[in-house]
């Protein structure tokens, strides 16, 4: 005969009391999600408008620049794509990653996170290609410098990044590992509040690039910029042809 199951408050007190415990703290953590989802909604509004605003912009600059034949105004153009096609991919997914109600939706939008970070490949925009544009247009040597070291800064984070969560990238994400109970317990076990704090971190990083765009854009069209781009051009044509 089955022994029959003792009920919560027929347990010891320490029992009872854990039990208790985990109980409030994950009552709270859902309550948590479910007010500050709707206040997280509203506060990325804007910055979700504004990425898709910059994006067609961009976008629209570089395939200007590219029918002008201004390579290296392209590329710089390029990296500022690069960067927001990142950024707007993970900002579909981040509010869901920390407020969703459903574990596994929050643990998919996490894992997506940290595998647009681990792709990115920034020696495709940003290595060689930018630094022969810079030569290009003789950009000051101090700007080559600060951009040569938000790049090593960024580069630097990244691979902390790809190192801290290389499993769940690799068996969880972009592959499946050959052992369905190990996939489960790290999908599961995921904390997607780290993932999150992964990304922000990432993008601290990348301010540092970003922030010098602007100025290497501005240098890019500026009149000696233009001049240095098209060697064997008439300036003036040049410039009509671009306007």
């Amino acid at each position: 005969m089955s022994t029959p199951r003792k009920r919560l408050l027929d347990q010891r007190p320490p029992l009872i009391k854990r039990f208790l415990h985990l109980k409030a703290r994950r009552i709270g953590k859902d309550f948590a999600r479910f007010i500050i989802r709707p206040i997280l909604q509203y506060k990325e509004r804007g910055r979700r408008n504004s990425i898709a605003s910059a994006l067609t912009e961009i976008a629209k600059q570089s395939a200007k620049c590219r029918a002008c034949g201004l390579k290296s105004s392209a590329i710089v153009y390029d990296l500022a794509l690069y960067f927001l096609l990142a950024e707007r991919d993970i900002q579909v997914v981040k509010i869901d990653a920390l407020t969703h109600p459903d574990k596994g939706k929050r643990s998919l939008c996490a894992r997506v996170i940290l595998l647009t970070i681990h792709e990115l490949d920034f020696d495709k925009v940003a290595g060689l290609k930018l630094r022969t544009a810079l030569d290009t247009v003789k950009a000051p040597e101090e700007t080559k410098l600060r951009v040569m070291n938000a790049l090593r800064t960024l580069r630097s984070v990244q691979k902390k990044a790809r190192k801290e969560f290389a499993y769940l990238r690799n068996n969880t994400i972009a592959h499946r590992d050959s052992d369905p109970f190990a996939q489960y317990k790290a999908i599961n076990g995921i904390d997607e509040r780290a993932v999150v704090q992964t990304a922000a971190d990432f993008y601290e990083a990348a301010n540092q690039l970003i922030e010098l765009l602007p100025t290497l854009i501005s240098y890019m069209g500026s009149i000696l910029g233009l001049l240095h781009q098209w060697p064997n051009r008439g300036a003036n044509d040049g410039v009509r042809e671009c306007k």
